[in-house]
């Protein structure tokens, strides 16, 4: 569906971001990933990529903390892969302490990454999408772009930001043929995710199973877990002609949570 398209996604070494990276490949689009990791790691995430899905990889180690080096990820993107037609802003930290006592230095880490990595990796991309009027930019909020927990502010501030970003793109682009959506996942089952519950489950005594259901009977009526997989599926339906008249929106793949 998606062959002869480019896409850029950020924070694609692993989790989430990979996630949607293997989905877009499945569909035949070119790819530029972008994270950290054991080199070694990214060559061979990089070949198995290309080989199984017969698309053209390349690798950015762009910081995105420091605007520079994002237009730069979208400069080589677009000399290497010919073109990005598909940015996923998907790069994302995290930091919980109470607001009296959250750090200064992780409060401006995370709204760096999580919040103006997308502003500067957009500004940089709008410019070629609407000179061949065709884009879609996708930013990955979170539940925490809709609603708020405690000990969370700069996640909570940068992943509302993110949604109010998303609606101000969608809105200036338009009839330039570019969307611009949020996804807004609740609880995901990556490796990040999976050493929480191993933590929870020691400091309990309890079972892992049993410690990822309490983790999520804390926020989503569904006990179930999103996985990489279904996010990046409803990506590349937002890439589709399906969803040509979608933008603005913030979708919530979260178990109900926001529903509550």
């Amino acid at each position: 569906m998606l062959k002869g398209k480019s896409a850029v996604v950020t924070g694609s070494t692993s989790g989430i971001g990979l996630g949607i990276a293997t989905a877009l490949a499945a569909e035949g689009c070119a790819l530029m990933l972008n994270g950290f990791g054991d080199a070694g790691l990214i060559e061979g995430l990089k070949r198995d990529l290309a080989g199984k899905y017969g698309v053209k990889v390349g690798y950015s180690a762009a910081d995105m903390s420091k605007p520079a080096e994002i237009r730069q990820m979208i400069a080589d993107a677009t000399r290497e892969l010919g073109a990005v037609d598909i940015l996923v802003n998907n790069a994302g930290i995290q930091h919980v302490a109470p607001v009296e006592e959250f750090p200064d230095d992780k409060w401006d880490a995370i709204i760096a990454i999580n919040l103006s990595a997308a502003f500067h990796a957009t500004k940089a991309v709008v410019p070629q999408m609407k000179q061949r009027r065709w884009g879609r930019i996708i930013n990955i909020a979170s539940a925490h772009g809709l609603v708020a927990s405690g000990q969370k502010a700069a996640y909570v501030a940068a992943k509302h930001g993110i949604v109010g970003l998303t609606k101000v793109v969608a809105i200036e682009c338009a009839n330039d043929g570019i969307t611009c959506n949020a996804i807004c996942p609740g609880w995901v089952l990556t490796p990040l995710v999976q050493k929480q519950v191993e933590a929870l489950a020691k400091e309990k005594g309890e079972t892992v199973d049993q410690a990822k259901t309490e983790l999520l009977r804390e926020k989503q009526p569904m006990l179930q877990y999103t996985t990489p997989e279904k996010l990046g599926a409803l990506a590349v339906f937002l890439c589709s002609d399906a969803a040509a008249t979608m933008t603005g929106a913030p979708l919530p793949m979260d178990g109900g949570w926001v529903a509550e």
